[in-house]
């Protein structure tokens, strides 16, 4: 593959069905496929609603969707200042080692720095040495000290008091 034959673009509408079946893929790599539960309206939604909050890049071989990265803007106290979350980085294995997955992060980091954004951050299971090495080699570090926390279903819905704000 040559930087020619590759074309990273944006997710367009009508391409959510595209969104999940990446999201799926990714989620029986990591064996989470049991926890899937966004269908392909919720999808579009999020990605081509009036106000979307997440964002979705395409990685392209010939024309074939070889891999995605899909994002949102996190931001920092610390820093003052908005970043990139990556919340998903995906691809094929049929196109794995061919760079697509270098490529798709570079184009976030490119992002970064056109917008001035200080922070490009993601999470890798702790079980996944191919993507912690993939990672590492690409220069990013890990932050041992620090533990993902998250509060969902019945114990989300318990610690909020069994009550939803009104807008």
């Amino acid at each position: 593959m040559s930087d020619r034959d590759l074309v990273i673009r944006p997710a367009q509408p009508g391409e959510a069905g595209l969104v999940l079946d990446f999201v799926k893929a990714l989620a029986d790599y990591e064996k989470l496929a049991h926890e899937v539960e966004a269908d392909e309206a919720a999808i579009d939604a999020a990605l081509f609603g009036a106000t979307p909050r997440v964002f979705c890049d395409i990685a392209e071989i010939g024309g074939t969707a070889a891999g995605f990265a899909l994002w949102f803007y996190s931001f920092s106290t610390f820093r003052g200042a908005h970043g990139i979350y990556l919340e998903d980085l995906f691809v094929r294995p049929e196109f794995r080692g061919a760079g697509i997955g270098k490529a798709l992060l570079r184009h976030l980091a490119q992002r970064c720095i056109a917008e001035g954004l200080p922070r490009f951050e993601w999470q890798v299971l702790d079980w996944n040495a191919p993507s912690i090495a993939f990672y590492e080699g690409q220069g990013a570090r890990r932050y041992p000290e620090w533990h993902r926390c998250r509060l969902d279903g019945d114990a989300l819905f318990a610690f909020a008091g069994g009550e939803v704000l009104a807008d």
